[in-house]
Parts: C-alpha cells; structure tokens; sequence
C-alpha cells in the first residue's frame, strides 16, 4: 500500500496550488465572462499564449542565475525590424526562399547577440543586470524606431512574404505551427534544465555564486548563457508575433513585460534565483492569459485589467519574498 505522506511530501505544492487556482479561476470565468468558454475564444486564447510562454521560459533562464533582463521585449522589437528589412517586398534587401531561410536565421541570431551583450555585461563587467538590461531595453527601442525610418516613411515594414507570414496563423494538418515552436521551445528548455550539467550550474550559480565557484561551477559562463538563451527565445517569440501582424514593428511586443515578468513569478521562478520548472511558467503563464482574456470578456478597461493582473503579480512576488526568507532560516 502506498505510503501517502511520503507521495505527498514529493508534490510539488506551488504547482498543485497553481493548477487548483486555475481551475477555480476557469469555472468562475466560465460564469462570469461572456463567450468565455466558446471553442473560438479558447483557441484564440491558446495562440495568444503561446509568444509569451517562450519569452517567460527564456526570462526563467536569467531568473534561476539571480539575474534579469527587461531588455527581452525590446530584443523582440528589433529583431522584428532587423528581418522584416531583409525580406519586405517593398525594397527588402534579400528575396525569394533563400531569403525568408536567412530572415528566420536573422531572428535567432540577432537575439543571441544581444543576450550576448547583456550577458557580458552581467557576467565580466560586473554590472547589475538590473541596470545593464534597462539601458540595453532603452538602446534598443531608440534603435529599432531609428532603423525602421531609414526602410520606410512609414511607422513600420509591410509587405512581408506570404511564406513568411504562414508561420503566425498557419497550421501543419491540424496543429498551429506557432504551437509546434513553442511545444519544441519547451522540450528544449525542459532538458537544458534537467538533463543537463548546465541546467544543474544554473541552479548553482542562483543560490550563491561563491559557493558554485568554489564547487567547481564556470560562473560567468553559466550567467552568459542564460542571457543568451533569452535572447534567443525573444528571437522565437518574435518570429510568431511578427508573423502575425505580417510587419517588422518597433514597438512590437512593448506591452509585454510586465506579462512575461509576471507569468515567470507567478509560476514559481524565484526572483532570488536558483528556483524555477517548467511547468510552474507554463501554469504561470496559463493563468495570466486567461485572466486578461476574462476580464476584458467582462467589459473592463485596459486600465482596470492592468490594475487587477498587477495585483496577482505583486502577491506572487510577496509568496516568493516570504519563500525565500523561511528557505533561509
């Protein structure tokens, strides 16, 4: 007969809390939200979800090392741009299937570069990533508005290739591609994190970089990384959202952060790092896509959505901070 406590005591309970309040806030909206429960609403919803889930799964890399990037919105603006010049019909710089290939490889390359930039800066100037990631976030929304002016008169780059666009709503037989991206973002960063020796230095170098060097942990390797990875996945994400709206957009993704930020917190990762799963950003993300998908079905304003998502956000950065101090008793 199995021993209960024992099955109990390896539950992860943030998650079964997660996974409980979830399905309390479904049933509520279910309710209360007209059109909630449609099949339209929920796919909708489904694919809307899914640009944030890779950002905040990339965010959680930077957060298990004890670090942050509010750079990563802006790293999806300019890698929108960046590709979108490359391939636009009106005067793009590449054409063809040759050309969409190198503009997808742009997407991924432009954003490792720039986690690049901001890992370096964590990890061997020895800025705090608070302070380097806002200036990246700055430089990088002046650029990207300053770019999109010299390829077109216009606000953004149109006229994006129909092979290209695919990739936002197309499917491949009955599964979104933006789904496939995703779902193969997750698997990698599952095994990155753990059944990999860096997923086990992530861990390390979030719970105290001195005792991870003496351990033998390649700290500033580990922090690099993780910013890369970040980059990386604000590339993916970008991708999708750019698809999308079929446009290389400078504020692309702008009114993301507070979401991507929000949905790694509210899923477990720690801000104090060293803390984070897979499947905690997952619910994470999961409960704020459906919470603003329920309260603008009840006719609130932007602003009353953003108050109400704002206060889930602060209470889940409270549990942690109250985590973090009994974890330290």
């Amino acid at each position: 007969m199995p021993n209960v406590q024992a099955i109990w005591r390896g539950v992860d309970r943030h998650l079964v809390s997660l996974g409980a309040a979830i399905l309390v806030l479904a049933l509520v909206l279910c309710v209360v939200a007209p059109g909630f429960a449609s099949v339209t609403t929920l796919y909708d919803m489904a694919l809307a979800l899914l640009p944030l889930l890779i950002l905040a799964l990339g965010l959680m890399f930077v957060l298990l090392v004890a670090a942050i990037d509010l750079s990563i919105t802006a790293t999806v603006a300019m890698t929108s741009v960046i590709a979108a010049s490359l391939i636009t019909r009106n005067g793009g710089y590449l054409s063809g299937e040759l050309g969409i290939v190198i503009a997808f490889v742009s997407f991924i390359l432009v954003g490792a570069l720039i986690g690049l930039a901001n890992g370096a800066m964590a990890a061997y100037v020895r800025m705090p990533s608070f302070m380097a990631t806002l200036g990246t976030y700055l430089l990088l929304g002046g650029a990207a508005v300053w770019y999109t002016s010299l390829h077109t008169s216009s606000s953004s780059i149109a006229g994006l290739p129909g092979a290209f666009s695919v990739v936002g709503r197309g499917s491949v037989g009955p599964f979104p591609i933006a789904l496939l991206i995703a779902a193969a973002v997750t698997v990698l960063a599952w095994l990155l994190v753990n059944r990999t020796a860096f997923g086990r230095w992530l861990a390390a170098v979030g719970s105290g970089q001195e005792a991870a060097r003496v351990a033998g942990v390649p700290v500033q390797f580990t922090i690099l990384g993780a910013f890369v990875i970040c980059g990386v996945c604000a590339g993916v994400a970008s991708i999708i959202l750019t698809a999308r709206i079929e446009t290389g957009s400078p504020v692309l993704a702008s009114n993301m952060l507070l979401d991507v930020v929000g949905a790694a917190v509210i899923g477990g990762v720690s801000l104090y790092g060293g803390v984070g799963k897979i499947g905690g950003v997952i619910l994470g993300v999961l409960l704020l896509t459906m919470l603003d998908v329920g309260l603008r079905l009840m006719g609130m304003s932007l602003f009353a959505v953003l108050t109400v998502k704002g206060l889930v956000i602060v209470l889940a950065a409270a549990i942690d901070g109250l985590r973090n101090r009994m974890a330290r008793r």
